[in-house]
């Protein structure tokens, strides 16, 4: 017989790695993935990579580097990811522009990973709205009326919050800092089977992730994976491609998301 010891011991390794016989496929640019991959092999996951999306600078740099010599000029400059942020610093590095221009400008940022990033490579932003979506930006920069904004986003990013801060009155300069490309081909090995969970982190990811898996013939992963998104944009898109997501995070971070994938698979644990 097992001992009540063993038992317990047994019961503590199943709270640890709760995500134990589960296969899970992350679809983050090859730059990006360790940050989902490392937390979800530590709860006891198989980890596939599949890279569906890629970043590139923009094809023509000159609205960029424009926006980038006057940031002197800008009463807010807005940020809504990590791609943003280092896309920014490393362009102000190839121009030769000190990073303390960004000191004139106020800053916001879309969420927690924004602003670690932003922090990393700048300094502590001044705003972050306490919902990470691009819309919920505008409300917490407050009244906008005859105020100029640098968007450095990416050239598939959505319209709608640039649209709300004009209607609001602000004079809006949307510029591309970064393009979404599809990537090379991956040599990371695919699961000989499907994946019990897809993680998707955008909505680029999720066209990414649909385009590389129907090219490599497993399509129908899409329908019979669980696919598990960072949030509700990301959702809505999923659903617009015909896919049915399984969960979606409450918190749109990779922790936020590594804890929905846990609560979808019915097992209490702390991440």
């Amino acid at each position: 017989m097992i001992s009540f010891a063993a038992w317990s011991m047994l019961g503590r390794r199943r709270l640890e790695t709760p995500l134990k016989g589960r296969s899970v496929l992350v679809t983050r640019p090859e730059h990006q993935a360790a940050e989902l991959v490392l937390p979800l092999r530590g709860l006891g996951a198989e980890v596939f990579v599949l890279p569906a999306i890629d970043i590139a600078p923009p094809l023509d740099l000159d609205s960029f580097d424009r926006a980038l010599s006057n940031l002197s000029g800008y009463d807010w400059v807005v940020l809504t990811s990590v791609n943003g942020v280092e896309a920014v610093r490393a362009r102000m590095e190839a121009l030769g522009i000190p990073l303390s221009a960004l000191s004139s400008p106020k800053v916001a940022v879309i969420g927690p990973a924004t602003g670690a990033a932003f922090a990393s490579a700048f300094r502590t932003a001044d705003a972050m709205p306490g919902e990470y979506v691009s819309e919920a930006i505008a409300d917490a920069l407050g009244d906008v009326r005859g105020l100029r904004i640098l968007l450095a986003r990416a050239d598939l990013a959505r319209k709608e919050l640039a649209e709300i801060l004009t209607a609001a009155g602000a004079i809006v300069d949307e510029v591309t800092a970064y393009r979404i490309v599809s990537p090379q081909h991956s040599s990371h090995p695919l699961p000989n089977s499907c994946p019990d969970a897809i993680t998707l982190t955008s909505s680029a990811a999720a066209r990414g992730t649909e385009r590389a898996l129907t090219e490599r013939g497993f399509g129908r992963w899409m329908r019979e994976s669980a696919l598990i998104c960072i949030g509700p944009i990301t959702a809505a898109t999923v659903e617009e491609l015909g896919y049915r997501p399984a969960a979606v995070a409450t918190e749109y971070t990779m922790r936020g998301l590594t804890r929905a994938l846990v609560d979808y698979f019915g097992v209490a644990a702390h991440v």
